[in-house]
């Protein structure tokens, strides 16, 4: 993942998953505010376990390429099959990506033979592991700390923290709107910090002034010449940080408005022509059944057609 390739392909994958569970959350919401219940994954109409193949195979691709496409020689191993230093990373990033995984996998096999009572919360429940060791493993990534490298990942490891808490309170609370929209939010905004890292890391024309990238262990690091050019250069991530957060937020409420306008409409409109149907209905109804003062014409009427009665006969 020490690329810019290796940032931005998983960033976009983040992105679309994020933008996805956004997109799903919101609509299921629009169409049940009152009876709305929130979901790990969404099946689509034309196959049914899009989302969970997606993350299979994105997962299996990221393995693939930290571990035989990647290495120069195409193995991770030295030659008495132990981990050399520079490929520590590569084995970090592979373990996220299988524990991305296995949480696909259990999703899929519990939505088919597990009991529904516990789909959801073992699906969070594993989702929440996976986003645990992604926070662990970047916690204590084996890549420079303290460099602009690791102010990145530091601000990253806020982002996935709100990703497991939300995931973790969404086990207890899945009538939670706010929850799921957060989680989504939270994800996408993974995959944006990503693809971000990647270009800003790995491009010699966006490195702050006073940095430079080196070559060392057989990948590039970007380094600062003095305390004064990294001091600037982590003010730097943190402006990019808050300006990104602030997109995000924008992006994300305004998403809200435009696909609650959308769908929202039609549940109104569903629910008016329903209501305009039952009156139809009643006044159908009402126009068939004769009221009282309509019986009581009628008993007149037949009192007049017969004439007066003779008490005394």
């Amino acid at each position: 993942m020490g690329t810019l390739v290796g940032h931005v392909g998983p960033g976009v994958a983040f992105f679309v998953l994020g933008l996805w569970q956004l997109f799903n959350h919101i609509k299921l919401h629009s169409l049940n505010p009152r009876n709305y219940t929130s979901s790990p994954w969404f099946p689509t109409s034309k196959l049914r376990y899009m989302e969970l193949y997606f993350i299979m195979l994105g997962s299996s691709i990221s393995i693939a390429m930290e571990l035989i496409i990647g290495p120069a020689a195409h193995n991770p191993f030295d030659n008495d099959w132990t981990i050399p230093s520079n490929h520590l990373h590569n084995f970090e990033h592979a373990s996220i990506s299988m524990t991305l995984f296995v949480y696909a996998i259990f999703a899929l096999v519990l939505d088919k033979i597990g009991p529904k009572s516990a789909q959801y919360g073992l699906t969070l429940l594993i989702a929440s592991i996976a986003f645990a060791q992604q926070l662990l493993l970047f916690h204590l990534h084996s890549a420079d700390h303290m460099g602009v490298e690791g102010q990145y990942h530091w601000l990253l490891q806020l982002v996935i923290f709100v990703s497991l808490s939300t995931t973790l309170i969404g086990i207890a609370t899945p009538q939670s709107f706010l929850v799921s929209f957060v989680r989504s939010l939270s994800i996408l905004f993974q995959g944006v910090w990503f693809i971000v890292m990647g270009y800003m890391l790995w491009t010699p024309s966006l490195v702050p002034k006073g940095c430079f990238i080196n070559n060392e262990e057989g990948h590039q690091v970007l380094r600062c010449r003095s305390e004064e050019a990294l001091h600037r250069a982590k003010s730097l991530v943190n402006i990019e940080f808050s300006w990104f957060l602030v997109l995000i937020t924008v992006l994300g409420v305004g998403f809200y408005l435009v696909l609650v306008r959308i769908y929202g409409e039609k549940v109104e409109y569903s629910t008016l022509r329903k209501e305009e149907e039952e009156e139809e209905e009643a006044d159908v109804e009402s126009q068939k059944k004769p009221s009282k003062l309509d019986v009581a014409r009628s008993f007149i009427q037949m009192g007049q057609a017969f004439g007066p009665i003779d008490m005394e006969r």
